[in-house]
């Protein structure tokens, strides 16, 4: 990686090249595409010390931090953690794409009748009603189911002695649900 570094209002020592040197090289452990790296350090009115680190990468995207300290060490060092913080984010987010990519690529390849064929193991009821099933006719089940304002309900037919089922369909008739042996 490249590294320009420009100080404005202090002198450039050996020991603060090398230090940025070493602070923001380790930012390529978290980030590989690190093209270059540009560092600004400045002393304003002999108190504030800032340094900013601007890092171009391979995805055409760029890494801004900068940092305000007492001390110039201390603000390179701020600089470089809050670089570092931003070059993490990008790469999750990198990873994350390339993972949700793959999940849509594997979904699509599965076929999707197999997921409707497969049986369900693990039905779970909420509820669980106990109803006396009176004889009545479906004119009085419908009467019943009224109400008490259910959507549909289950009667012994009168006259042919079999469980029934009566329901409210949507345009506000009534359907009627019988029973036939299977031949």
């Amino acid at each position: 990686m490249d590294i320009k570094i420009t100080a404005k209002n202090i002198k450039l020592t050996p020991a603060i090249k090398e230090f940025i040197n070493t602070r923001v090289g380790k930012i390529e452990n978290f980030f590989d595409n690190i093209v270059s790296a540009q560092v600004f350090i400045s002393v304003e009115k002999k108190i504030y010390q800032k340094a900013e680190i601007v890092l171009h990468t391979g995805a055409k995207s760029t890494i801004s931090a900068s940092a305000v300290e007492d001390n110039l060490y201390k603000a390179i060092d701020a600089a470089a953690v809050k670089a570092e913080a931003q070059a993490k984010k990008i790469k999750n987010k990198a990873k994350a794409r390339k993972t949700s990519k793959r999940a849509v690529k594997m979904a699509a390849v599965e076929p999707f009748t197999d997921a409707v064929m497969m049986p369900q193991t693990d039905v779970k009821f909420s509820v669980i009603k106990q109803v006396e099933v009176a004889p009545m006719n479906p004119e009085d089940a419908a009467y019943e189911m009224e109400r008490l304002g259910y959507s549909f309900w289950i009667f012994l037919d009168e006259d042919s002695k079999q469980i029934n089922l009566i329901f409210k369909r949507l345009d506000g008739t009534y359907g009627l649900i019988q029973p036939v042996k299977r031949k």
